[in-house]
């Protein structure tokens, strides 16, 4: 449990060692990897009171297509409201669509968050990319189905829904297949 520092500038943590600063700084300006430093409260003034977690590229796919999905879902709900299409009624079909979308993207986006605080496992990779193929095959599907009048991939829908039932099984089998954090406590 800790606080993120926004900024790496010497007036947030007078008390840290020289030394120390100049390696938080340095890492900042890497750009190989997205870093974040945690102070832990109660702790040493030196490097053990600060970790530094690394943002894979895989956590980083899984939380901005998640975002993204998220934000797409709030656009096309907003968009499917006033489109003269459905001025009669937004079908039932576009609304399971939509709020799986939404529900998914959570979903998606807690992936991002256990591959990035956790580490890579094949279970958790597999969640996420599942949770994507679900949100084109099944809401993604569906939009272009009744918006667009696009038909052609009418058959992948239920495939879509597969995936995402193996996707929730997957990022639950990475739970129970974990031995330890990725500190190595138990």
């Amino acid at each position: 449990m800790g606080l993120p520092f926004v900024g790496f500038d010497s007036s947030l943590c007078p008390q840290w060692p020289e030394k120390a600063l100049m390696q938080v700084k340095n890492r900042a300006r890497s750009r190989a990897s997205m870093r974040f430093v945690f102070f832990q409260p109660g702790a040493s003034p030196d490097m053990t009171a600060f970790s530094t977690l690394s943002l894979s590229v895989s956590a980083r796919i899984f939380l901005s297509l998640g975002a993204l999905s998220a934000c797409t879902s709030v656009v096309f709900s907003a968009a499917f409201a006033h489109l003269p299409v459905f001025a009669g009624g937004v079908p039932t079909a576009v609304q399971t669509a939509l709020s799986q979308q939404q529900f998914h993207s959570l979903g998606l986006l807690i992936t991002g968050l256990v591959v990035w605080v956790c580490g890579c496992s094949r279970w958790w990779l597999a969640a996420g990319w599942l949770m994507l193929a679900g949100l084109l095959l099944f809401s993604f599907n569906l939009y272009a189905r009744h918006v667009l009048g696009f038909d052609a991939l009418r058959v992948a829908v239920p495939w879509g829904g597969a995936a995402w039932i193996l996707a929730w099984l997957s990022l639950g089998a990475g739970f129970i297949s974990r031995r330890g954090s990725k500190t190595g406590a138990a």
